[in-house]
């Protein structure tokens, strides 16, 4: 039978050949760095001009922005200071402990899954033609020709642990004052402002909601890591046309793509894993490890 450690022991000699900044400490990833790519140097360590060029592409820094100096030095700055943090990481050896093992090969799946999706996408994207997007205005007026503005009174709370159970005690709250009163009572920090919302960035279910509301109705939303309850207190209609439109129906297409390969990719791996144990008949699969005895 395998040991643990020997399983972490095959671990680390998988992952010192799959992760640059692994067993090897790098140096010899700094070999093939010709001088003109180098901007700084950490120790034994270099920092290239494709390194910083990609900080800018993940932080999405436009590219009028990339060549402004309280840009560069803050990004700079950063990555020297990665470094400089890795370098000590791997002198004290954190790069063999087995959480950490474990957290390199998380970060270079999603790096890798990321990168087959969105390969797969582009392709798509770029087939993408005028009529289909034209289509996708049409299909979409509340994003687009019906596109509303919409001004409202808002309640934003952090949605920890106890998110699920927030939303549960405000369910039969008729107004924005009764969820902020109710908020405050089960000690929960959040705030209360006047804000804005556009129809073209909310579900279109929730959408139809506010169309047919009341005057007090309150909406819940979430937003990043908060909940939001919102008030509507007017609207205009602001239709998007032109190159705008164009523009966004690319990106909500592409937007699309990304959910739909991702969910046809779950559908394929759920087909091909096989479980064992409990774990089989929590998937709703015959227990492998059975079949083989």
């Amino acid at each position: 039978m395998v040991t643990a450690i020997a399983r972490m022991s095959l671990l680390a000699s998988l992952l010192c050949g799959l992760v640059l900044c692994g067993c090897s400490k790098g140096e010899d990833s700094q070999v093939a760095a010709k001088p003109g790519q180098v901007v700084a140097h950490v120790g034994n360590d270099v920092v290239t001009i494709q390194e910083l060029e990609n900080e800018f592409r993940l932080n999405n820094i436009p590219a009028d922005k990339q060549k402004d100096p309280e840009t560069l030095k803050r990004f700079l700055g950063e990555i020297v200071t990665r470094k400089y943090l890795v370098r000590q990481a791997l002198d004290a050896k954190l790069d063999r402990e087995p959480g950490v093992l474990l957290d390199i090969l998380r970060s270079r799946e999603l790096v890798l899954a990321n990168a087959a999706v969105t390969r797969t996408v582009a392709g798509k994207v770029s087939a993408t033609s005028k009529s289909d997007i034209d289509k996708y205005i049409a299909s979409n007026p509340a994003k687009f020709a019906n596109r509303q503005l919409m001004n409202v009174e808002q309640i934003a709370f952090p949605m920890g642990t106890n998110g699920q159970s927030v939303i549960d005690a405000t369910r039969e709250a008729k107004s924005i004052e009764e969820i902020d009163q109710k908020l405050t009572a089960m000690n929960i920090p959040h705030n209360r402002s006047m804000g804005s919302l556009n129809s073209a960035d909310l579900p279109e279910n929730l959408f139809n909601q506010m169309q047919t509301k009341k005057p007090d109705d309150v909406f819940f939303l979430r937003a990043g890591s908060n909940g939001v309850f919102v008030v509507v207190k007017s609207e205009e209609t602001r239709p998007l046309s032109g190159e705008a439109a164009v523009n966004f129906a690319r990106q909500a297409l592409r937007a699309d793509m990304l959910k739909s390969e991702i969910g046809m990719a779950s559908v394929a791996a759920h087909l091909e894993a096989k479980y064992d144990g409990d774990y089989a008949k929590l998937m709703g699969q015959q227990d492998q490890s059975a079949t083989k005895k």
